[in-house]
C-alpha cells in the first residue's frame, strides 16, 4: 500500500505543479460548481477555487505527503497495522486538499475539522498515556478555533451565502464583517499555535516522526496561515494586523528562546517550527501575503527534511531523543548528516539554499517598512535565535564523540528513508530559487542603506557564535542559564504556558465544573428541589395507599377524630 500510494501521490503532484505553473503564466482563476443536491428551488452546491496559488500548495503537500509515505515503509516497518497508519496519512491529506481548494467557509470547515480529528487520531497513535494527554491537549486546544469558524459561518448568514471569497472587499469596510475577521484570526491563531495557544505544538511531538514530518511542514500547523493569506484583506491598515503583528513577533521570539534551552531532538525542530510560522504571520500582518506564501512552500520543504533526519537519528539510536547522548553522527551517519545539515542551513538562511530567497526577502521588507522598534527588534533578535539554536543541536548532535551506550549500532543503511530524504534534500537546495523566479518574476528593487542590507548576516553570525559558545561546555563562563534557575526555566518551557494550557484551561474548569455539580446540581437545589419533592410525593402516595387499604384501624382512628372535633366545637359553641 504504501509504494502504490506513494506513486500516486508523486504523479499527481507533478500534474498539479505544472498546472499551476499555466495558472501562474495565463492569469487563470477557476471556480468549479458542483451540485450535490436540488431540492424544489433550493441547491446545495460544492464550490471549488483553483488559482495558481491553491494549485501550487496542493503540489508540494501531495510531494511531501508521497514522500514521508515511502519513508513511512521503512521507518513503521515494525507495525503491524502500518496499512491503517498510512490510511490515516491519506485522510489528513485529503483534509487538507478540502481547505486549500475550498472559497466556502462551510467546505473549510470540512476540511478543518478532518484535519482536527485525523490529526488527534496520529497523536495517540502510539498508544501510551502521554500520547493521550497531548492528543487531549491538541484537539481541546484545536476545538476553540473550530468554534470560532462555526461562529463566523453563523454570522456570514448575514450576506445570505457563506462564499467568502465574494465578500472580501466589503469585509474590510463593514463592522459586521469585522467580527467575521475577528472570528477567522482567532481561529487560524490556534491552528497555527500562535500566543496563548502554542503549547499543543510540541506536545504534538507524541506522534510517530513521519506524521510530524508531514504535520510541522505542510498540512495541520499551515493551515492557519493558508487561510490568513486568503483572508488577507482584512489585516491592511486595521487593528487585527496590528494585533497579529505583535502576537506573532512573541511567539517567534519565546519558541526562539525555548529551542535553545530544549535538549529533545524534536522539540526542538517543533520550536522552530512554532518560530518560523511567527514568522509567516507576521509578515502576512504586514500585508505581504505573497511574501508569506513563498516562505511557506520553502519552509515546507526543509522542515520534512529536517524531521526526517530526526527520526533517522532515533531509529538509530534505539528511539533515543535527547541531545546530549547523541556526538559524532558526522562520522557513524554521513549521507544523514549532511541531509541535516543542509536542512539547518536552509532553515538559518544560509545564501542560495530555499530558506534564504524567502527568509532574506521578508527581513529586507520588513527593514523597507514603516515599522515601530519593538517589532524590529523581534524579527532580528529571532533570526539571530534560529542560527543560534540550529549550531547548537549540530554542535550536540554532529560533532565529538558518541555520548550514549556501546550497543547502538549506528549507520546509514536504511535505504528507503534515505531515498525519501534525498529527493527533499534535492528540493531545499534549488525550491527556493524556482518559486522565487515563478512567485516573483519582476526583481524587487528594495534600496536599503548599507548597514541595514547586511545587518541580517551579522544578525546571523552572531546568533551562530552565541550557539557555539553556550553549548560548548569549556565556555563555562558563559554557561550561566541554571545560577538563575526561575528565569531559565521561564524561558525554557515556554513561558509557562504548557503548565497554564494544561493546569488553566483545561483541568481547572473542569474542577470548577465537578464541583459545580456537586454543590448545586447535586447539593442544595437537589435538596430543596427534585429530591425533596420527590421525597414529599412518595410519602403522601404511601399515606395514601394506606388509606385506601380499607384498615379498620384507620377507620376507628378517623371516627374517634371525627367524634372529638365535634365535640370540641359543640364546647366552643
Amino acid at each position: 500500500m504504501c509504494s502504490m500510494s506513494f506513486v500516486s501521490l508523486f504523479f499527481l503532484s507533478i500534474s498539479l505543479f505544472m498546472l499551476s505553473l499555466n495558472f501562474l503564466l495565463n492569469d487563470l482563476l477557476y471556480f468549479l460548481e458542483w451540485e450535490l443536491v436540488s431540492l424544489n428551488s433550493s441547491m446545495v452546491v460544492m464550490t471549488l477555487l483553483f488559482d495558481w496559488m491553491s494549485l501550487m500548495f496542493m503540489s508540494f503537500v501531495l510531494l511531501i505527503s508521497s514522500l514521508v509515505i515511502f519513508y513511512s515503509k521503512e521507518y513503521m516497518m515494525g507495525d503491524t497495522n502500518i496499512n491503517r497508519f498510512i490510511m490515516l496519512v491519506l485522510m489528513f491529506v485529503l483534509s487538507m486538499m478540502f481547505l486549500i481548494i475550498s472559497p466556502n467557509l462551510i467546505s473549510i470547515l470540512l476540511g478543518w475539522d478532518g484535519l482536527g480529528l485525523v490529526s488527534y487520531c496520529l497523536v495517540i497513535y502510539f498508544q501510551n498515556i502521554k500520547s493521550y494527554n497531548a492528543g487531549m491537549l491538541t484537539a481541546l486546544s484545536n476545538r476553540i478555533g473550530d468554534v470560532a469558524l462555526l461562529l463566523a459561518i453563523a454570522w456570514m448568514l448575514n450576506y445570505g451565502g457563506w462564499n467568502y471569497i465574494f465578500y472580501l472587499e466589503v469585509m474590510s469596510e463593514k463592522i459586521e464583517m469585522m467580527i467575521i475577521g475577528s472570528l477567522v484570526l482567532l481561529a487560524a491563531m490556534t491552528k497555527s499555535a500562535q500566543i496563548p495557544f502554542s503549547s499543543w505544538l510540541p506536545a504534538a511531538m507524541a506522534a510517530p516522526t513521519p506524521v510530524s514530518a508531514l504535520v510541522h511542514s505542510s498540512t495541520l500547523v499551515t493551515a492557519g496561515v493558508y487561510l490568513l493569506i486568503r483572508f488577507n484583506v482584512l489585516l491592511f491598515h486595521s487593528w487585527m494586523g496590528q494585533l497579529l503583528l505583535l502576537i506573532s513577533g512573541l511567539t517567534m521570539f519565546m519558541a526562539g528562546m525555548g529551542a535553545n534551552f530544549e535538549f529533545d531532538l524534536k522539540k526542538i525542530i517543533a520550536l522552530s517550527t512554532l518560530s518560523q510560522l511567527g514568522l509567516m504571520m507576521s509578515i502576512l500582518s504586514m500585508g505581504y501575503y505573497k511574501l508569506g506564501f513563498f516562505h511557506l512552500l520553502t519552509h515546507a520543504l526543509f522542515k520534512a527534511l529536517l524531521f526526517m533526519c530526526a527520526g533517522a537519528i532515533i531509529h538509530n539510536m534505539n528511539n533515543s531523543q535527547d541531545i546530549r547522548l547523541m556526538g559524532g553522527m558526522g562520522i557513524h551517519m554521513p549521507l544523514t548528516s549532511s541531509c541535516m545539515n543542509v536542512a539547518n542551513l536552509a532553515l538559518c538562511g544560509m545564501p542560495f539554499l530555499a530558506g534564504f530567497y524567502s527568509k532574506d526577502m521578508i527581513l529586507e521588507m520588513v527593514s523597507l517598512s514603516n515599522i515601530n522598534m519593538f517589532s524590529f527588534f523581534l524579527y532580528f533578535f529571532s533570526t539571530g535565535l534560529t542560527v543560534c539554536y540550529s549550531l547548537r543541536l549540530v554542535y550536540y548532535s554532529m560533532t565529538g564523540e558518541l555520548n550514549c551506550g556501546s550497543l547502538n549500532f549506528l549507520n546509514d543503511e536504511g535505504w528507503i528513508m534515505l531515498r525519501g530524504m534525498l529527493g527533499l534534500l534535492v528540493m531545499s537546495i534549488i525550491g527556493g530559487s524556482i518559486l522565487n523566479w515563478l512567485i516573483f518574476p519582476t526583481p524587487l528593487m528594495i534600496c536599503l542603506p548599507w548597514n541595514l542590507k547586511l545587518l541580517t548576516l551579522f544578525v546571523c553570525l552572531i546568533g551562530g557564535l552565541f550557539g557555539y559558545l553556550i553549548s560548548n561546555v569549556s565556555f563555562y563562563f558563559f554557561n550561566k542559564s541554571f545560577n538563575n534557575y526561575i528565569f531559565s526555566s521561564f524561558l525554557g518551557s515556554m513561558w509557562f504556558m504548557p503548565y497554564i494550557s494544561t493546569y488553566g484551561l483545561i483541568k481547572s474548569p473542569l474542577l470548577i465544573g465537578s464541583y459545580t455539580i456537586k454543590s448545586f446540581d447535586q447539593g442544595w437545589s437537589e435538596y430543596y428541589g427534585g429530591q425533596n419533592l420527590y421525597n414529599n410525593l412518595t410519602n403522601y402516595s404511601r399515606l395514601n395507599n394506606m388509606i385506601q387499604n380499607n384498615n379498620l384501624k384507620i377507620y376507628l382512628m378517623t371516627f374517634i377524630l371525627w367524634i372529638v372535633v365535634l365535640f370540641s366545637m359543640l364546647v366552643v359553641f
